[in-house]
């Protein structure tokens, strides 16, 4: 095993308690914003879904985020959309079970209505078990911090939906459990946030995470071997699969 490996385990999170007192959940979700402010998420997620979207596309384009819990790369996504696709209709539709998370997602939508106006992006909700009922059909779906909560049967069991129910294909970030990334995970929730629920999810998150490789195994076994793999920084993987229309 090289030094830098790292064995895999899943412990439950403390954001995933249904118990979680709301105040210390809303901070949390405040510091996942943070985090993913400064990972770049929205950017790299917005980047490779316009890559998706042919030249020839009619005028609006459906963008389901799933699992998007706080909303804050959901917002981000749907402006940078907005802003790309010249004029083009983008309506958002924000997938969770947690019902704080899409409240706060709804609340932080409504507070940046300032930096959406003008722009043809518009905004919904919907409580829903992804592993559940899996994927809404839509244009494009996108998924930040997902996988790594479910187990390789649950993540193939979604992964086949969002091929499923996607017209032009998806695009998911996710974290690379690595001995890099969890260093990273245990600096960053230290320098980023004064959320406990964070500072101790963090690594947890990376050591429940995959590796390239065993994403690229998941993608297979979902019959998706035409996925790209592709790792971005910070200690993440950016997959990207695209419906072949030929």
């Amino acid at each position: 095993m090289s030094l830098l490996s790292l064995e895999p385990a899943r412990q439950a999170e403390l954001m995933d308690d249904p118990g979680l007192p709301e105040a210390e959940h809303r901070h949390a979700l405040a510091a996942l914003a943070t985090i993913n402010a400064v990972s770049r998420t929205a950017a790299q997620l917005a980047g490779a879904a316009l890559a998706l979207v042919p030249p020839q596309r009619a005028e609006q384009v459906h963008v389901v985020d799933l699992a998007c819990g706080g909303g804050d790369v959901t917002l981000a996504c749907g402006r940078r959309l907005a802003r790309s696709l010249g004029g083009r209709e983008i309506v958002v539709t924000g997938v969770d079970m947690s019902r704080r998370g899409l409240e706060r997602a709804a609340a932080r939508i409504a507070a940046a209505r300032a930096s959406v106006a003008g722009l043809p992006l518009r905004f919904s909700w919907l409580t829903r078990d992804l592993v559940v009922s899996g994927c809404l059909p839509c244009d494009i779906s996108i998924s930040s911090l997902f996988l790594h909560h479910l187990e390789d049967g649950q993540a193939v069991r979604v992964l086949r939906s969002m091929a499923e129910h996607c017209r032009l294909g998806f695009v998911v970030s996710d974290l690379i459990r690595s001995r890099l990334g969890l260093a990273l995970a245990v600096v960053g929730t230290s320098l980023l946030s004064g959320s406990r629920v964070a500072r101790n999810d963090g690594p947890l998150s990376v050591r429940a995470a995959r590796t390239p490789r065993e994403y690229r195994e998941l993608l297979a076994a979902a019959g998706l071997a035409s996925a790209t793999v592709r790792r971005v920084w910070p200690e993440r993987v950016l997959i990207t699969w695209r419906r072949d229309v030929a």
